[in-house]
């Protein structure tokens, strides 16, 4: 198996809440068969798919009112580029969770949860620059 992740599916409660969010913060949709919207990202593609749809392909429930157990991080060129995108996902109607700051790991970066709760890290990280594509490479 390769070590690539093709795209990231989220089970969200309103599509059409969601879909406007993405669009807000400058995403654009690469499909929308009305049950399932995609945005093409740098290598991979992030899909907006209803949570009960989503649990019946699952084949269970999936979802609660807590926080889901992973983040997804967004990395970006500079500290001026986390704050300004912090700023975006919360005028666009995201909730601030965590204000950027100065991280142990000698970067900088701050936490938004989407209107369905996910949680996004935003962050600049001075010792893996992003490649020329905008790719981001563990090294």
């Amino acid at each position: 198996m390769d070590q690539r992740i093709s795209f990231i599916t989220l089970g969200v409660r309103d599509l059409e809440k969601s879909v406007e969010f993405y669009k807000r913060i400058g995403w654009k949709p690469a499909t929308d068969n009305g049950s399932i919207v995609a945005f093409n990202m740098i290598g991979m593609a992030l899909a907006l798919y209803q949570t009960d749809k989503l649990s019946e392909d699952v084949g269970f429930h999936i979802g609660s009112d807590n926080h889901p157990q992973f983040t997804l991080a967004y990395n970006t060129e500079s500290v001026e580029n986390v704050d300004k995108l912090l700023q975006k996902a919360e005028l666009a109607g995201g909730r601030l969770i965590k204000t950027a700051e100065k991280a142990f790991w000698g970067g900088y970066s701050g936490y938004f949860a989407d209107p369905d709760g996910f949680l996004w890290e935003i962050a600049y990280n001075p010792a893996l620059p992003l490649g020329p594509n905008g790719e981001f490479q563990w090294t």
